[in-house]
Order: C-alpha cells, then structure tokens, then sequence
C-alpha cells in the first residue's frame, strides 16, 4: 500500500504562482512514477503532469507545458508541482497519483495506470 497526501492549495490572482506537495508514504520502493491530475467542476479528471521516481524525467500536459515543474524529492519521498503563470482555468482539484507498475517503462497520462491517489488539494485562481 501508498499513501498519498498533498498540501499547498490555495487561492491566488492569475499570474501568481503556488507551490504544491505530495508525501508518500508507506511501499514507496515500489513506485515507478508519480502523476499529478486535476479535475475542474462538471470536467473529467485531466493528466497535468508526470515523473519516473527513479530518473526524475517528466513529462506534461500542452496545456501546462513552460508554465508547470515537477519534481521529487526521493529522500523525502515528496513530489512537487511548482505553478507559475497561472489562469483562471487552471482552476481545479490537484490529486497526485502513484504508479506502481512494475512492468512499466515509459511515463503514461490515463488515470487507469495510476493505483493510488491522494485527496486533492483546492488550487483556486481568481482573474
């Protein structure tokens, strides 16, 4: 098992920046990569970005490309997702996500490859 919990939302007027977090714990050896997504009322749960936790590539949405970073922390077993430039439509629930394939060796953007997810966070950006 993994347990997921993210923390930095927040309220912030367009152009700001917010800086959000993801602490794993638990099997953490285990995991391949690790996924942020985001899910705006009446809108599916959309892929923002990813990271192999192991080689710390990553990889992005077009939508967030240049304005979005993840990255991790493997000591600390946290993966970051640094906000700049930010839209009213970056409006959304951030939930980062574990997976866990072993198998896996390319990063993936479907929320169907990701086993655990966090509770969200509240990212809010006013214009």
């Amino acid at each position: 098992q993994v347990q997921l919990v993210e923390s930095g939302g927040g309220l912030v007027q367009a152009g700001g920046s917010l800086r959000l977090s993801c602490a794993a714990s638990g099997r953490t050896f285990s995991i391949y990569a690790m996924g942020w997504f985001r899910q705006a009322p009446g809108k599916e749960r959309e892929f923002v970005a990813a990271i192999s936790w192991s080689s710390g590539s990553p990889y992005y949405a077009d939508s967030v490309k240049g304005r979005f970073t993840i990255s991790r922390d493997n000591a600390k077993n946290t993966v970051y997702l640094q906000m700049n430039s930010l839209k009213p439509e970056d409006t959304a629930v951030y939930y980062c996500a574990a997976d866990r394939n072993p198998l896996r060796v390319v990063l993936v953007t479907t929320r169907e490859a990701y086993d655990y997810w966090g509770q969200g966070t509240q990212v809010t950006v006013s214009s």
